[in-house]
């Protein structure tokens, strides 16, 4: 079997798996091809077919190097209808809401109901972590509820002794454009819920063009 044939008879099963594809540079991408074959177990001629197709039909995008001589491969990353693939907990109509309590009420009365779900968040995830003891453990849950809704976490231990909480989707994204005050209230909520002593910051924001969210967590 030439190397041709292979590569379009392994092109054909990579089309049946584009979910496994897409969830993997959903929660793993930016990758390049060859990162991409060799988690997949096929060749990187088979995958860049598929890469191709997916991107003609606008579900993913290269992110190419601007490096000389010698640059490394592009790597490849959801493109928005990519992303749109992946389950949202919000619909036109949450959108429309919130657009009108803001010209209707008031972007006063919007602020009202963030911090209304603010707290509510703060009250179930305190409860959740209530009996959870060390700053390790304490994360992990809260990533496991997070997971639990859409938003994808995992936790990662650093090097230097941090802590990162990675989101790698977000099921609100479209409500979050429209009013950033989500995002600014989860971000409270992640520091009230792990508690005194305790630094959480945002390093990339989906919003901002990052892939995912990335909070960094560290004991003060």
């Amino acid at each position: 079997m030439t190397d041709d044939v292979r590569a379009r008879r392994e092109a054909s099963r990579v089309t049946t798996s584009d979910e496994t594809l897409l969830l993997l540079l959903k929660t793993q991408g930016p990758l390049s091809a060859p990162e991409l074959a060799r988690r997949l177990d096929v060749t990187p001629q088979g995958l860049r077919r598929r890469l191709e197709g997916l991107a003609a039909e606008g579900y993913v995008m290269p992110e190419q190097s601007t490096a000389g001589v010698g640059r490394p491969p592009a790597r490849w990353r959801l493109a928005p209808a990519g992303e749109a693939r992946f389950p949202d907990a919000h619909d036109a109509v949450a959108v429309e809401l919130i657009e009108g309590i803001r010209q209707t009420l008031g972007e006063a009365a919007l602020d009202r109901i963030i911090t209304l779900r603010e707290r509510a968040q703060h009250k179930r995830y305190g409860v959740a972590l209530d009996r959870t003891r060390g700053l390790v453990a304490k994360l992990h849950r809260l990533a496991e509820l997070r997971s639990a809704e859409g938003y994808m976490a995992e936790t990662r231990e650093e090097a230097d002794g941090s802590l990162l909480l990675i989101e790698h989707h977000c099921p609100i994204c479209a409500a979050a454009k429209t009013c950033q005050g989500f995002c600014r209230s989860e971000l409270a909520v992640f520091r009230a819920a792990l508690g005194p002593g305790v630094s959480v910051e945002r390093e990339q924001h989906l919003l901002s063009g990052d892939t995912r969210c990335v909070y960094r967590v560290r004991c003060n």
